[in-house]
């Protein structure tokens, strides 16, 4: 049985007492306060309309290491062509929204429930969530949004209303993630499509410890974004 969080404290269990699947704790709410501690200890929630708040620790831990990057050679002359453009936290709101809506044929409803929804965007206000997006002739054609803790990403979802739109998005901002110092990019989850861009399994263990190692480095929001590069011989 997944322990029960009280309501009246931000505690996690252990993620040792995670259950074979992940599955840590139910219930609590989705407060700013309580969902920065959970990333801050390895913890995401997961859960879908008409159930409890469920709380994940998976091990292993599906994730990007700086030297595993890689993505498709098919995928260079559309970055070098350049008809994509790529931003950073300039329609939060608008990314998580279609992420929401994206049709995925393996998942029936959305874990975007309404309370999510609202509560990662008071975490992107706060500086937390972040959103990358993909502009063509000025509409926004794809994106995907996360949370950043120190040097860790965590990717929560993306989406993609023209061919290869979501990849260049993602492959731009692995790039400047890289190019800051970042040590993990955080899949969650193991799923065929990121395992091309170079994300594999490592214990849990390990994740904890590459977590606790960059977490206290602060994340300087305002330079990532004025600095934030989509050209093709920075991508390149």
């Amino acid at each position: 049985m997944p322990y029960r969080l009280n309501p009246n404290t931000l505690d996690f269990p252990p993620v040792q007492y995670a259950d074979e699947d992940g599955l840590l704790a139910v219930g609590g709410d989705l407060s700013e306060e309580r969902i920065i501690k959970a990333y801050k200890n390895g913890i995401f929630p997961w859960y879908s309309d008409y159930s409890p708040i469920l709380w994940w620790s998976p091990d292993p831990r599906f994730v990007i290491l700086p030297n595993n990057f890689k993505f498709a050679k098919s995928l260079r002359p559309i970055l070098r062509k350049q008809e994509f453009k790529v931003t950073f936290n300039k329609a939060f709101e608008r990314v998580m929204q279609h992420c929401k809506m994206a049709y995925r044929p393996d998942q029936e409803g959305t874990w975007i429930t309404s309370e999510m929804q609202q509560a990662f965007i008071n975490l992107h206000y706060q500086g937390f969530a972040h959103s990358v997006e993909v502009w063509k002739n000025d509409k926004l054609v794809g994106g995907l949004y996360g949370e950043i803790v120190g040097t860790c990403f965590f990717g929560e979802s993306m989406f993609a209303l023209e061919n290869n739109a979501s990849k260049v998005g993602f492959v731009v901002l692995m790039k400047n993630l890289l190019a800051n110092g970042f040590e993990m990019i955080d899949c969650q989850v193991f799923t065929e499509h990121l395992s091309r861009f170079g994300a594999d399994m490592i214990p849990r263990e390990e994740f904890i410890e590459r977590l606790e190692k960059g977490k206290e480095k602060i994340f300087d929001k305002e330079n990532f974004e004025k600095n934030f590069n989509d050209s093709a011989e920075f991508i390149l």
